[in-house]
């Protein structure tokens, strides 16, 4: 008998669109929990028609939206509203990113939940919070990775900044999103009246908590932190290194014995046993003339071979991969990381594995994306309790 999942019993409804919401509904619901899923019943999530598709639905889709069940409701519907009422009292989580005040609006913020349940943990996700002056402002993650100081950091400095090429500021902001309502909950779990609470995570707040030591840095100093490209300020040596075949390998050095093995391997003891690199700082200063030197090593060995050689002396490294190394890399397929599934038509295709990995309760795929509604009559037959009657008018209504 397989063992329970972590989070089998937690009922969450998840009332947004797009990337933030969605991707904390995807990891929440790997490990166990249950996520019904609102969509508009003529079109449905956005995500459903974004980028490469197959048989007119996003294959992002099928990844984003997997162990989840889909339901349709018009939430600009009273009658629609008073269905997410209903919902509100029999789950322990409602999940959403729409802009700050539009559930108010429509009757189901979280003053409007908790009258018909107490219990109510609401998670919030938005561009700049449910305060501040900002708070009525759209955001999205591309905004909000400008505004939280990452693009400012991000590129080489004689050029404008660049973006990573993923949804970044949603995916953190996600992430914060499944950390406050595990809280949450647990704090549920210790209060006697089992009172829940607000979550609220804002996309910039999310993407400014990664930015380090960069605050105090310039609070103390004034010195403002600045694009560097493939380098990590005062932190040496750590960079990206040209082979002889074209290539480029990362190499992380900074650790002060892994300097001295790293030196050692590229035919250099006297800069391994030279005190001025036997720290940190002493390299951050000489950062230009260490890089140097590596790469003068690397440029004389096939990417392979350098990386072999580095291997064997415990030296961080490794190529950078773009899709098809990922695919084809045995330490990915070892890990479960390139999982099969099969989509509604048969059609057999990788998607990422779960994570993290949990020894004895993993999270698991059950399945794929869900179709637009395809558990409406599960969802409101059985676990509302609406008679088939009801929900055949609630249907033709286009209240769901």
């Amino acid at each position: 008998m397989s063992k329970k999942l972590p989070l089998e019993g937690v009922k969450i409804l998840e009332l947004g669109n797009l990337v933030a919401a969605p991707f904390a509904g995807k990891i929440l619901s790997e490990f166990g929990a249950e996520v019904i899923k609102v969509e508009e019943p003529a079109k449905g999530d956005p995500l459903r028609n974004w980028r490469v598709m197959h048989n007119d639905t996003s294959v992002w889709w099928y990844v984003q939206s997997r162990n989840k069940k889909s339901i349709t409701v018009n939430m600009r519907d009273p009658e629609g509203q008073h269905i997410i009422r209903q919902l509100a009292e029999k789950v322990d989580v409602v999940l959403e990113n729409f802009k700050p005040g539009t559930l108010e609006r429509w009757g189901l913020g979280l003053e409007d939940l908790r009258k018909v349940n107490p219990s109510i943990i609401m998670t919030r996700v938005s561009g700049y919070g449910q305060t501040g002056p900002y708070r009525e402002k759209p955001g999205f993650g591309s905004v909000a990775e400008a505004i939280g100081g990452l693009r400012y950091l991000t590129g080489y400095p004689d050029l404008p900044p660049v973006r990573v090429g993923i949804a970044l500021g949603d995916l953190v902001a996600g992430l914060y999103a499944v950390i406050g309502t595990l809280m949450a909950l647990r704090a549920r779990e210790e209060n006697p009246e089992k009172q829940g609470q607000l979550v609220d995570v804002a996309l910039y707040e999310s993407v400014f908590s990664l930015l380090e030591g960069i605050l105090p840095e310039y609070d103390l100093t004034g010195m403002v932190r600045e694009r560097t490209g493939s380098t990590l300020p005062g932190i040496a040596p750590s960079n990206t290194y040209e082979c002889a075949d074209g290539k480029h390998l990362v190499i992380g050095g900074n650790g002060d014995q892994i300097f001295k093995r790293l030196m050692t391997a590229i035919g250099r003891d006297d800069l391994a046993n030279d005190p001025t690199y036997s720290t940190n700082q002493g390299r951050a200063d000489n950062v230009i003339f260490i890089d140097s030197t590596i790469e003068e090593w690397t440029k004389q060995h096939p990417l392979k071979e350098a990386q072999r050689i580095l291997d064997e002396v415990s030296v961080p490294v490794g190529p950078i991969y773009g899709i098809k190394e990922i695919v084809e890399d045995e330490q990915y397929k070892a890990r479960e990381m390139l999982q099969e599934i099969v989509l509604p038509d048969g059609t057999k295709v990788l998607v990422p594995g779960v994570v993290p990995k949990l020894s004895e309760t993993p999270g698991e795929i059950k399945w794929s994306g869900p179709s637009l509604g395809q558990h409406n009559e599960e969802i409101y037959t059985e676990f509302m309790n609406f008679s088939f009657d009801e929900f055949k008018k609630l249907k033709e209504q286009g209240v769901i």
